[in-house]
């Protein structure tokens, strides 16, 4: 098995494209379902593969986050031009963080305009992509 993405409803589906076309993310198409209900289906380029789904119920109302959802987290090769990048697209990451001390992971934070938040990650140097057993050991 595997999760080939995550999917959010969104409030407002032209201001959440917005923001996730400035975080980097290109549309890969759309689904139109009736009532309403538009499905955009996005993935960073260079992935091979979908990874993020914005789902836009008008008659469901706005989007309540709640407290059940945490956040998405987003690997980057490069956090600092990351960050540059995003705050020149008028986007507002948190300032850079060291949650592991000095050596490890670097982190940002974003929320998105319906409240979900988005942790940023850059791995240090020789450390695998993602989160592996051997973070554990």
């Amino acid at each position: 098995m595997k999760t080939p993405f995550v999917s959010y409803r969104v409030t407002d589906l032209d201001r959440s494209l917005g923001f996730y076309t400035a975080l980097g993310y290109a549309e890969l198409g759309r689904v139109e379902t009736g009532g309403g209900t538009r499905l955009v289906i996005l993935k960073f380029p260079g992935e091979p593969a979908a990874s993020l789904e914005l789902v836009h119920r008008p008659g469901d109302g706005p989007v309540d986050v709640g407290s059940g959802f945490d956040h998405l987290a987003i690997q980057v090769d490069t956090l600092a031009a990351t960050l540059e990048t995003l705050t020149e697209a008028g986007l507002v990451p948190e300032p850079l963080q060291y949650p592991g001390g000095p050596q490890g992971p670097k982190t940002s934070w974003l929320t998105d305009p319906d409240g979900y938040r988005i942790e940023l990650v850059e791995w240090p140097p020789g450390h695998p992509d993602g989160i592996t057993a051997a973070d554990f050991a």
